[in-house]
């Protein structure tokens, strides 16, 4: 791990994903100071497999003073509640003091779509995130204020099944480009009607699959939000 010149606190930031483990270094003003660094997701992505890559990783980063993580599913206090595309071994983890006890530093750990919606937000209005990877991930914000605990993707939506269903990797692995795209402008709509918002951010991997024209307020943000935001998450803190 190479010493950082910087002065001020440098922020760790990983994205946890189904299929990939990303990890860049933040410097004091939240922009990079470090490639942006991606691994494959083990094949049993327990939590000992992922924390043991994830160590690996941090040693090819540069000097670091805290961590930010997005984990794929709902996360109260630290502790993972929900983590669909990963292992069972995850529900109840406390993930957040794992990595303190392990790495000697401070930790905070959310939702993956809501850092990568601190990333990318403008904090004016009514702003939904949407992440299309494995999975469906979601944030919505109210004026840059994170209402915590939305799962979107888990919601049932047509035929019984849920919008992950459709939307998420095995969704288009299943239906083909053309009807998940069609099933995705369908979902845009239908949480418009559902939420209001005044702008959505469509971020995740498969975000490039899209071939439809979106409206004015939709964006596609790139993946490396999902990384930016992890400043966010010590803005008490500067």
């Amino acid at each position: 791990m190479k010493k950082s010149k910087t002065r001020g606190p440098v922020t760790l930031a990983i994205d946890i994903g189904g299929s990939g483990l990303k990890m860049m270094a933040l410097g004091p003003d939240g922009k990079p100071i470090s490639e942006r660094l991606r691994i494959e997701t083990p094949e049993h992505p327990t939590p000992g497999r992922i924390l043991q890559r994830l160590t690996r990783l941090s040693k090819q980063m540069p000097h670091f003073d805290r961590v930010s993580v997005g984990f794929p599913g709902v996360i109260k206090q630290g502790v993972v509640h929900t983590a669909a595309n990963l292992n069972p071994k995850w529900i109840e983890y406390p993930l957040e003091k794992e990595l303190e006890r392990r790495w000697k530093k401070p930790v905070r750990v959310a939702n993956d779509a809501a850092v990568q919606g601190f990333g990318a937000i403008k904090k004016h209005g009514v702003e939904l995130v949407l992440t299309l990877g494995t999975g469906l991930g979601s944030a919505l914000f109210t004026n840059g204020r994170l209402c915590p605990g939305l799962e979107l993707g888990h919601h049932p939506w047509q035929k019984g099944k849920t919008y992950e269903q459709f939307l998420g990797r095995a969704g288009l692995k299943k239906h083909g480009k053309k009807r998940w795209n069609h099933l995705l402008e369908k979902a845009i709509a239908q949480t418009l009607a559902t939420f209001n918002w005044d702008h959505l951010y469509v971020g995740g991997g498969n975000s490039k699959e899209i071939s439809f024209n979106l409206p004015p307020n939709v964006t596609i943000v790139p993946n490396q939000d999902g990384l930016l935001g992890g400043d966010a998450l010590w803005s008490d803190q500067g």
